[in-house]
């Protein structure tokens, strides 16, 4: 049965690959190996839990699905409301090479507030507002996607990933900070670096001029466009404040932020008499969301959830331990894994597959060491889950929501951006390797 589910999640995997040769949505497939994926498993493996265990995956994938519309009505209105005109005539670069380096930077620098998903919304959407050149927007859209898994990668609230080992205490917050900022930084100032000699030579602020999505209602009504940039943006930050307050999960924080903005638009439109036309109300705005890029991430996350189900990761986690027994590349190898199969799952079996080794070998052995809070398997457990999702473009959440909104094919990706995330990947886990044999670094990690 275990043989068979991952011939099928590989043959998924590369129909979905294949998207744009076979000239048929991605989605079509990652539901397709979904649902085929739930039936072998039901069919062999006699798990009477079953029903419970996909009702199970199914409210988290759910949870993600709801976080996701949320958050990509509210960017959406923001910019029907022409929010983003506001910011990009404010962005002052001198050529397309510098507006490279400085997008990449908001985003890494958001995206340790926000989720890199939402950052990677609202920074894709700024891009359509500055460049109208679609392999130049791929490139860039890039660059954002690697730039939101670093900036995930060393905040405690940054990732979903880094979430979970920091509510299990398996890092502390200081401990990740402190351990995490320099590689990550190094994660993103690599890749820019080699990508910018790609970028075209060229001034950017006649595109900006032209590229206003909606320039009527920035002409008519100037004060409520930044009004709801101030809106939504608040919006999106009450998330994860709203977490670490309640500790619900972001969804119901992104439902009241969306509900707030969606009385506040209705009113707008009354009082201002807005031209329905202008689509000023939520209700239209979320007539404008991919629906095919929430149904892939429907699919693929219930597919990988299927081989989570059936034991397939904490499966290869134990052959990892039984076989490598290296942290380094252990960690290494997690985060190659994880831009191909979900790293949320992924990270979770392996805290349930590692946890209470930091009591093991009687509290001398390194191996074992690395294995207590702040250790170093820790550290680059997520530094590797949040960074190695930037190697394919299916990899991580912040690439499914780059690649559904610019439809930036699989293969263009591999060739044009995976090598050169690598790199960044690849120095990234060097540092934290030198950092643990640095005094300073193991006292604040200890």
């Amino acid at each position: 049965m275990i043989a068979a589910m991952i011939v099928i999640f590989v043959i998924g995997y590369l129909l979905i690959a294949c998207e744009h040769p076979l000239h048929i949505n991605k989605a079509t497939f990652a539901l397709l190996m979904c649902g085929v994926l739930w039936t072998v498993y039901a069919l062999f493996s006699g798990d009477e839990q079953m029903h419970e265990g996909i009702v199970a995956q199914l409210g988290e994938t759910c949870e993600i699905l709801v976080f996701l519309i949320g958050a990509m009505t509210i960017v959406e209105i923001i910019d029907r409301y022409g929010g983003f005109t506001f910011i990009t005539e404010h962005i002052h670069a001198r050529n397309k090479r510098h507006l490279l380096w400085i997008l990449s930077s908001v985003a890494f620098v958001m995206s340790a507030v926000l989720d890199n998903m939402t950052t990677t919304i609202i920074m894709v959407m700024m891009l359509r507002r500055l460049l109208t050149d679609q392999k130049e927007r791929w490139l860039f859209a890039g660059m954002i996607v690697i730039a939101a898994n670093a900036g995930g990668a060393f905040s405690p609230i940054g990732d979903v990933t880094t979430i979970m080992l920091w509510m299990d205490e398996k890092v502390s917050s200081m401990g990740l900070i402190i351990n995490l900022l320099i590689p990550s930084i190094v994660a993103l100032v690599i890749p820019v670096f080699i990508a910018q000699f790609f970028v075209k030579e060229g001034r950017i602020q006649q595109v900006v001029t032209n590229a206003q999505k909606n320039p009527q209602m920035a002409e008519e009504h100037p004060n409520l466009s930044k009004a709801m940039l101030i809106l939504g943006v608040a919006g999106l930050l009450f998330v994860p404040l709203f977490k670490t307050l309640t500790g619900l999960p972001p969804f119901m924080g992104i439902m009241i932020s969306l509900g707030v903005i969606w009385c506040v638009t209705e009113i707008w439109v009354r009082i201002y008499k807005i031209d329905p036309k202008l689509g000023g109300k939520v209700s239209t705005a979320v007539k404008a969301i991919d629906m095919p890029t929430i149904l892939f991430f429907l699919g693929i996350l219930m597919a990988v959830s299927a081989l989570n189900q059936a034991g397939v990761l904490s499966t290869v986690a134990k052959g990892m331990d039984t076989h490598i027994h290296e942290p380094v590349i252990m960690a290494t190898l997690i985060g190659y894994l994880s831009s191909i199969v979900d790293n949320v799952p992924l990270v979770a079996a392996c805290m349930k597959m590692f946890d209470g080794y930091a009591a093991m070998g009687g509290g001398i052995d390194p191996y074992y060491l690395s294995f207590i809070e702040d250790g170093l398997f820790w550290h680059l457990l997520a530094f590797c889950a949040g960074v190695g999702g930037s190697l394919l473009i299916i990899g991580s959440a912040a690439g499914v929501v780059a690649m559904g909104i610019e439809k930036i094919p699989f293969f263009w990706y591999l060739k044009r951006i995976t090598l050169i995330a690598m790199a960044g990947y690849l120095a990234g886990i060097a540092i934290i390797y030198l950092e643990s044999l640095c005094p300073f670094f193991l006292q604040a990690g200890g």
